[in-house]
Parts: structure tokens; sequence; C-alpha cells
């Protein structure tokens, strides 16, 4: 990984050095991911089937996971396996059962009652990848707001392996969490088939959960045609950047880089530090301990598009943050959480040499599922918030018609909409005559 000194740099040479990894969704992409939709809005469960043995090499004869496919499982996961998994589902839900919205009730004059009302979204689609790794982390952040938020159905789609099975810890984090409809089937396909159904697979009203390129683009494509579902954001390659000072660990903020740089090799990392001793011995942790990961290819194919970047100061590198706006910001330095005011874009912050970033990811009770590529600047990370929908309500009693109305009725006629203002002045001379 390349040192930069931040203060060295001209302005095109800062902005190049905070551009992620060109995003893989090109044309032919795009182009693939509508045809893959046309596929399955045409042909339903016999496209899928098709899909799913071309692309994830299966065989299957049918796509909902049964009963005895949650009970074989079970049986395949040790009790740590799933005490794990139940300690993740507490802590999630714990925060995210504290993210109740309290209905609004406001008098806004005499007379007049407002209100705003929450409803849950009454369809959800979940979709969990496997890619690389299988996620069960991903169908607990998704399934146990979806629970809470009071969702009358969630359906979670996830690709199954050759054998023709889903990951069992996918499985039993989800059902634990609160889903038992659970469908084999991935990528594009299985985006199309949450959007407008298919035989098996009834349509939802929006989709949630992050993916590859293919699953980016259909998620894009599926939410802009009009009248369709909707999505939660958009999403990326996986990121995180590190804010650390002479004092940090140089062991701890390596294996925080190396963590996120596992996952895929359009990952991005960078290291912004006010001490160039730091940034030296960073570069040697990661040296040694890139050795023993099993996934060391991926994550050193990572590395390649990352950066250890040299700041005047704490400020300075905070001011960097905010315009890279990443998916995960760690703070290593001294009085870590007194800088929280100055930190306006950023998906989810670790404060503190004693938390890495993989106890969001986890169980710390956060949700995982984050804006990426920037998208920190205008979108917040999964919440309770985005598995439901507010709905305003109005009650006007004749005292408050009558002290509103001659605002509407002139309001209305500064727009030339003489049928908004007919609407009071025909409950206005209602009342009039019935006082007569």
């Amino acid at each position: 990984m390349q040192v930069l000194v931040w203060r060295e740099l001209d302005d095109e040479q800062r902005h190049n050095v905070l551009q992620r990894p060109a995003l893989s969704i090109g044309p032919d992409i795009a182009e693939a991911a509508a045809a893959i939709i046309r596929q399955v809005r045409t042909n339903g469960d016999a496209a899928l089937l098709e899909l799913t043995a071309r692309f994830d090499s299966a065989e299957l004869t049918s796509l909902r996971v049964s009963a005895d496919d949650f009970a074989a499982a079970e049986q395949a996961l040790s009790a740590e396996s799933i005490n794990a998994i139940d300690v993740a589902i507490a802590n999630v839900s714990r925060f995210h059962e504290a993210q109740r919205q309290a209905a609004i009730d406001v008098e806004t004059m005499p007379g007049v009652r407002c209100e705003r009302l929450t409803r849950p979204i009454d369809a959800v689609g979940l979709y969990v990848p496997a890619g690389t790794a299988p996620l069960p982390s991903a169908a607990i952040m998704l399934a146990v707001p979806a629970r809470i938020a009071g969702c009358s159905r969630k359906a979670l789609c996830t690709p199954p392996r050759p054998d023709g099975t889903a990951d069992p810890a996918v499985l039993i984090a989800a059902q634990r969490a609160g889903v038992d409809e659970i469908y084999k089937v991935g990528g594009a396909q299985a985006i199309a088939a949450l959007a407008f159904g298919t035989e098996s697979i009834q349509p939802v009203d929006k989709i949630f959960g992050p993916g590859n390129a293919w699953v980016t683009a259909a998620k894009s494509q599926v939410s802009g045609i009009a009248g369709g579902v909707a999505i939660d954001m958009p999403a990326g390659p996986s990121e995180v950047l590190v804010i650390a000072d002479e004092a940090a660990n140089a062991a701890f903020v390596a294996s925080d880089l190396l963590s996120q740089a596992e996952h895929g090799a359009d990952s991005q990392v960078i290291l912004l530090s006010t001490s160039e001793k730091l940034l030296a011995d960073v570069r040697e942790q990661l040296d040694q301990q890139l050795q023993k990961l099993a996934r060391r290819e991926i994550a050193a194919a990572a590395l390649l598009n990352s950066r250890l970047i040299v700041c005047d100061d704490i400020e300075m590198a905070i001011a960097i943050s905010n315009t890279y706006a990443p998916e995960h910001l760690i703070l290593q330095f001294e009085n870590a959480r007194s800088t929280l005011p100055a930190i306006s874009n950023a998906g989810s912050v670790f404060v503190g040499p004693w938390t890495p970033e993989s106890v969001g990811d986890y169980c710390s009770g956060t949700n995982h599922v984050l804006p990426t590529y920037g998208a920190a600047r205008n979108f917040s990370g999964l919440g309770l918030e985005q598995f439901c929908r507010q709905m305003t309500v109005q009650e006007l009693t004749p005292d408050g018609l009558e002290r509103l109305g001659p605002s509407v009725t002139e309001l209305a006629r500064l727009e030339g909409l003489d049928a908004h203002a007919a609407a009071v002045d025909i409950r206005i001379r209602n009342l009039t005559e019935r006082k007569q």
C-alpha cells in the first residue's frame, strides 16, 4: 500500500486518491441483468430453475426451503454456532426495538388536529448473498427489523449450494430471527422473482439486502419501473476508513483493515494518520497478518485499491473522511468520542481501540447493512424505519374549518385551483346556514 502525504497533493490528486475501485456494473452486466429480469417475468419458476442450474450448478425440483431442510440445517450446526446466532439476534433486536417511533398528534391551531402514524410495509423481500462466503449475519440484520416492524410477510432468497441445499447457518439465523418463507434462488433472478412474482414466489413491496454487481443492477432496474417495487439503498463493495494517531495499536489497525479487505477484491480500505511511524508499523503488520488469512489472496487484491495517508492533524483527517463518506469509520485516537459532532458522513462509526468493525458486522446490535460508495452522504444505514411507512391524518372541527378556511381558499385561488377553494367554501356556507 502506497503512503501519501495529503498536504502535498493538489486538488485533482486528492480527488483521484479518494476514488473507489470502478464499479463493475458496466453496460454488459446491466444488459445481462435486464435479460434475466425479462426471462423471469416471462417464464416464472421455469426460468428460476434454469438460471439456478446455470449460475449455481444446482439442479432443483422445488425452490422453497421445506421443514425437513430446516431440521437438517439445525442438525448441521453446533450448539456454539446456534448460541452465537441467538446472541446476535438478541442484541440486534434490543437495538432495533429502541427505534420504534411514537405517533405524533398535534393541534396546529384550535380545532385542527394533525397526526402522523406508522405502519409496517406489508410484504418485504430479503436478499442474503452467498458469493465467496455465506452470510448468516445478513439474514439476522434483515429479518430482525422486519419482524419488529411487524411486516406481515417476509420472503427471503439466498443462492443454493451445488448440492441443492441452502447454507445451514443462513437458514437457522433467518428462522430464529422470524423468517420461514425462504427460497433457494440467488442473483438477478431472485430480485426479479421478488419484484414481479412467479408461481412459487409472490411479489413483495420492497427489497432489502446487499449483493454482487448483477444483484445491484437488478435492484436498480426493478425499482425504476413505474408502480414497481422499492429498494433499500445503493449498494457496492464493502469499505472501511480508519483514523489513527501515534498512540494507536498498529496490530489493531491492520486487523481492522484486513477484516474489510477479505470481503472481496473490489473492497477498499483507507488509513488516515497523523503519524508516519504508525503507517510504517501498520504496513509491517499487514504483511504479517495477511499471511495467516485463509482469504489472503482476496485481501491482497483489495489492498491494491487501498491507501495510507499522512494527515497534519485529526481535524484534517475528519474532513477527508467526511468527503469520502465511508461505509465504516473507525476512530483510534485519543478522545475519539469528543469528535463525533464533527463527523457528518459515515454509515457506522466505531469508537476507540476496543471496538473492532467486526462487532458491528455481527452482534453489537447495530445493523451492518450500510450505504457504500459515498452514499453515506445522503442515505442512512438500515434501521427499523426503512421497514415502515408513515401516513398523516387530519381532522377538523367546524370551528377549526372556520378558522383555517380563509387561508386555504386564498392559497387555492393564488394557484388558480378554484375547486380546491370551493370544497372549503361549500362547507363554510353550510355552517353559516346552520347558525341562522
